[in-house]
């Protein structure tokens, strides 16, 4: 046990060697969450997948500076990737919690107009959504577009005309 204490240290006190090795045990955990959490969480990025990346990174940070007993943290993180599969998987099976949860892409252009009440629903001013149109259609010639969604993740989709 004494080995482990000097080599990972105890509560806030560390020296720059243990706070690294709580470090390189914190890459190895950490990566064992992520593939136990899934491609989504990093992939995806909805709501829920940010929040899970950032509640990750900060319960971890507490087991690496000393600020949080190290067992604790780590079942901590356990649990909140395991509920981050639980919601997951209920959010791929109902699209009305995955609509509660995530919630759903907004038409933001249709019919040549701006529809400017959802575009303020969403947060995008009209320079923004040609950003996107611009990045995914290869265009700003809004002649060549159906319609525009912002998805559930803040991607602007555009739809191209036939």
């Amino acid at each position: 046990m004494d080995l482990i204490y000097q080599i990972f240290g105890h509560g806030k006190d560390l020296t720059a060697l243990q706070m690294s090795s709580r470090g390189v045990l914190i890459v190895l955990i950490s990566l064992v969450l992520v593939r136990l959490a899934g491609r989504r969480s990093f992939g995806l990025h909805t709501p829920l997948d940010n929040i899970i990346t950032i509640s990750l990174g900060a319960v971890l940070s507490r087991a690496v500076v000393g600020a949080s007993p190290f067992i604790p943290v780590i079942v901590c993180c356990f649990v909140i990737v395991l509920l981050h599969r639980l919601l997951g998987l209920v959010v791929s099976r109902s699209k009305r919690i995955a609509s509660i949860i995530e919630g759903d892409k907004i038409l933001l252009f249709s019919n040549g107009r701006l529809n400017h009440d959802n575009m303020r629903r969403a947060l995008v001013c009209e320079e923004d959504m040609m950003e996107g149109v611009r990045k995914s259609a290869l265009t700003d010639d809004m002649e060549k577009i159906d319609r525009v969604y912002i998805e559930r993740n803040g991607d602007i989709s555009p739809i191209k005309k036939d």
